[in-house]
């Protein structure tokens, strides 16, 4: 149901202003008009910040708020004066949308239908983990829960993030130094050889041309540059599921860890919260972040419907998976198993990385040394056979 946005004023003449939810604006202007309140303005609620926003402020935020909300609900305090402290307590866009849930909550809808008008911010699995705790009257310890799955999910992809800061930036100067040697350093040198009658080295000429290149042709490596950014944006789009594949594929298996976790950790939490078997398949396999895992998952849970157990059901994961799950399913200890058999494929995802890049870095180093014994050895090979020549 839409969310509408209203100013208007009282019998009384002061202003008023709020957020309610209705069916269309007629309705809107119905139900502003019952609460006492002429309407001035009234516009539907249009998501922003669907970008940077919605990315980084959830995943800083959304943890705290979370844990917030769960401490004020199991200390006694109704949930609409729960979200009116944390409202109070928040600044910017957070606090209007704290409002607005509270709002829609103190007209009557459930929480978990105020959070759906936020689905860049609240993740499908958030508000289906808030709408079983409704179901079982234990919200707060559901939120509880979620709050240490956001926190998890947060502290992998924050390790990955620092991980990869040094070699993108050692490539960076690297970039960065090169198109400095190649458009200001060697024109100057390789004038030296201008008045040269002799023939260059083939390894000069290769230097002079490929500096050439850079200073009269510089804005072509700009479009380039663009154009692949474009170029793989379109192909995450039309083949996903074939770059999807590729990771897969990648040597040593890094990216195999993080999505067989990211699976686990997510099936794990979702069936503790208390939903069904189906609906945690269904956003476990969203959650996975590979359309190829996503599809196997798809696919065990239509075997899942129809009676068979989900550690046959699954093709393609590991052996070793597929087994602690069966024991999971045998012993009634899902739940566990699954938590634990997460643990385990963070962890490897943490070491393959790292084993990753300490074989990145030097050869990065290896590359970036060649790339200058090149430009020395294309400058000073002329060098010796002037030297020669005036011997």
């Amino acid at each position: 149901m839409p969310i509408f946005h209203y100013k208007g004023y009282k019998t009384d003449g002061s202003q008023a202003a709020g957020t309610i939810e209705a069916d269309g604006v007629q309705d809107a202007l119905a139900t502003i008009r019952a609460r006492g309140v002429y309407p001035r303005d009234v516009s539907e609620h249009r998501e922003k910040g669907k970008g940077w926003f919605s990315k980084r402020s959830d995943e800083a935020l959304l943890p705290y708020l979370t844990r917030q909300l769960s401490t004020l609900l199991g200390a006694g305090v109704p949930l609409i004066e729960a979200l009116r402290s944390l409202s109070e307590e928040n600044r910017g866009a957070w606090r209007s949308i704290l409002v607005a849930i509270r709002e829609n909550v103190s007209a009557g809808a459930s929480l978990s239908r105020a959070l759906e008008a936020y689905p860049g911010l609240f993740p499908d699995f958030y508000i289906s983990m808030v709408a079983a705790g409704e179901q079982s009257g234990t919200l707060d310890k559901v939120l509880i829960r979620v709050a240490d799955f956001l926190e998890k999910q947060s502290s992998l992809r924050a390790k990955l993030r620092s991980a990869m800061i040094y070699p993108v930036f050692m490539a960076s100067v690297g970039l960065i130094v090169l198109s400095f040697l190649f458009t200001f350093v060697v024109p100057k040198i390789v004038k030296i050889f201008e008045n040269s009658k002799s023939a260059l080295p083939f390894v000069t000429v290769v230097l002079i041309a490929i500096s050439n290149f850079f200073v009269h042709y510089w804005w072509l490596l700009v479009i380039l540059a663009a154009g692949l950014v474009i170029l793989a944006r379109r192909l995450r789009r039309t083949h996903g599921r074939f770059l999807d594949a590729v990771r897969l594929k990648l040597p040593g298996n890094v990216l195999q860890s993080l999505y067989f976790g990211r699976f686990a950790r997510t099936l794990g939490f979702l069936i503790g919260g208390g939903l069904p078997m189906l609906k945690a398949l269904e956003l476990a396999a969203k959650a996975t972040g590979n359309l190829v895992v996503e599809g196997r998952i798809r696919r065990a849970a239509q075997g899942v419907a129809e009676g068979a157990r989900l550690s046959s059901s699954l093709e393609g994961f590991p052996p070793v998976l597929l087994r602690l799950i069966a024991t999971g399913e045998k012993s009634g200890t899902l739940v566990e198993v699954l938590s634990k058999a997460a643990d385990s494929y963070e962890e490897e995802f943490e070491r393959r990385v790292q084993r990753a890049l300490s074989l990145l870095e030097p050869s990065m180093i290896l590359i970036m040394g060649l790339l200058v014994g090149f430009i020395v050895f294309a400058v000073l090979l002329p060098m010796f056979q002037l030297n020669q020549l005036v011997k």
